[in-house]
């Protein structure tokens, strides 16, 4: 299969989907949602007093720039979209090796008793470790990158996401310059560069403690920050549940210590509004899991409600989710029929087919989808779907391409779990979007664009014979790394996951 496109970070999980009618997690409890906090306007800067060797500061209004926007929580690895998920079933029921395989697995033993009785260097590794790098080089002679072992904490952490949660504070951070018109490409703290937030996460551990948009930050826990990149700082704000993390904060003309303590929260799915006068309702969808179909589900049913027969479903910047989850967003607008299928190893297909009870299944309906390279995995089923059948076209630029099903196996004795490729997965007129994607029926693109427009959310507007907006926020578009979505049909066998802590 192709490479894909953006290497898969194995350092960090990378979440997938599960059949909608078996979460992956138990149940965790979010945090209560607080009164949203006054927004700061142009308090962004602090004056000169603060911090030596800074650079003097002039009040100005906090603008979010491009120089990369990174969410501060444990967010399974970058993204989420692989295509086609199963959650579940152990493949072996009894521990041991089976009778018939102890000569094949004689030098396995071997090499595992010698390492434990003779070998001298340091440091020594544990009889976990050596389980786990065993299972790792399992993995690695696959070649397939979307198949792979996470040790116990990263794989907790997948199954916590792949619910559309997350756990750490919760806010979004970037480097900016201190001044207007200083340096255009900050990469680490210092040298006329800060650490701003963009906003805390509603609902977040952040925004409860009362951080605010245009917040700088100047330390963590007491440590500086200077000379440090978005990585390292956010290698030390992120924790587990539980624990506590202290900001030194610049607000304005003051500077603060906020204490912050590390929880699990609910990831915002879905964002609307309304345009061309209230005649289109603007729907964009951040993944795709059952919070976010059940958010969609109510949005457009709103807008039903409300009179309105045109919809933006805006896709570009979603890596993905839930194979049941996109085809419960397919099934609002196609009525019946197929929405994917699904190719096992033998090369056998199974035709997944809409639920019945759509909201928006008239064909007066009318529906437009916004595309991107980091629309993946299920985000794909869902656009390849509605391209397929007809029932809407795609605006933007071409799909990441991501077409092959995985499942993810809890091991034993909470050893972490693999991801593990077992499928394919087609569009309804059974096209492999694998390394290719999805192309757009209108091309549109917001490279160039001026800050506050967006040429690609324009042009959907146009497709549905509506003028563009004068002004508009262009939506996020996070990249990272796909998501496995899950296969439907498994029969997952799967003990509730714990949040890391």
């Amino acid at each position: 299969m192709p490479a894909p496109k953006h290497p898969v970070n194995r350092s960090k999980s990378d979440p997938a989907d599960q059949p909608s009618n078996s979460p992956a997690t138990s149940p965790a409890t979010p945090l209560a949602s607080t009164p949203p906090q006054d927004r700061l306007g142009t308090d962004a800067a602090a004056d000169a007093g603060t911090g030596a060797g800074r650079e003097t500061r002039r009040p100005r209004a906090f603008e979010p720039s491009r120089l990369g926007v990174f969410i501060v929580a444990i967010l399974v690895g970058s993204a989420l979209f692989i295509g086609g998920f199963t959650l579940g079933s152990r493949v072996a029921t009894t521990p041991g090796t089976p009778a018939t395989e102890e000569a094949r697995f004689g030098p396995f033993w071997d090499v595992y008793s010698l390492i434990e009785s003779k070998f001298a260097g340091s440091p020594k590794p544990s009889p976990d470790q050596l389980v786990q790098a065993a299972i790792k080089g399992m993995m690695a002679s696959l070649n397939d990158p979307w198949s792979y072992y996470q040790v116990p904490e990263d794989f907790n952490n997948t199954l916590l996401n792949v619910g559309g949660q997350a756990e750490g504070i919760g806010v979004q951070i970037q480097l900016q310059p201190i001044l207007t018109g200083g340096p255009t490409d900050c990469s680490k703290v210092g040298n006329g560069c800060e650490l701003a937030i963009v906003q805390p996460i509603p609902g977040s551990p952040a925004e409860a403690a009362g951080i605010k948009p245009g917040d700088v930050i100047t330390g963590v826990d007491g440590a500086s920050l200077d000379g440090l990149t978005v990585d390292q700082i956010s290698a030390k704000i992120k924790g587990t549940r539980g624990t506590p993390v202290t900001l030194a904060i610049q607000r304005g003309n003051q500077t603060i210590d906020v204490t912050i303590t590390r929880d699990v929260f609910d990831q915002p799915q879905v964002d609307t509004r309304t345009l061309a006068n209230g005649a289109v309702e603007y729907i964009h969808v951040a993944g795709i899991n059952p919070p976010a179909s059940s958010q969609f589900e109510l949005a457009l049913a709103n807008a039903v409600t409300a009179g309105r027969k045109s919809v933006i479903l805006d896709l570009r910047g979603n890596l993905g989710g839930y194979v049941p989850d996109a085809v419960k967003i397919a099934s609002e607008f196609i009525p019946s029929g197929a929405i994917v299928y699904q190719q096992d190893a033998s090369g056998a297909q199974t035709e997944i087919a809409a639920n019945p009870g759509g909201h928006a299944t008239d064909p007066s309906f009318k529906v437009v989808v916004l595309v991107d390279g980091n629309t993946a995995s299920a985000a794909e089923i869902l656009a390849g779907a509605l391209q397929a059948r007809g029932r809407a076209p795609l605006v933007g630029t071409k799909t990441y391409g991501k077409g092959v099903v995985q499942v993810y196996l809890p091991l034993s004795n909470n050893d972490g779990g693999i991801h593990l490729t077992i499928a394919r997965w087609l569009t309804p007129n059974k096209v492999w979007i694998q390394g290719t994607g999805l192309t757009p029926d209108i091309a549109a693109t917001n490279d160039g664009a001026r800050a506050g427009t967006d040429p690609v959310l324009d042009a959907g507007l146009v497709a549905l014979g509506y003028p563009p907006e004068t002004t508009a926020s262009p939506s996020p578009t996070p990249g990272g790394t796909p998501v496995p979505s899950l296969s439907p049909g498994s029969t997952p066998n799967l003990s509730p996951a714990p949040a890391a802590s």
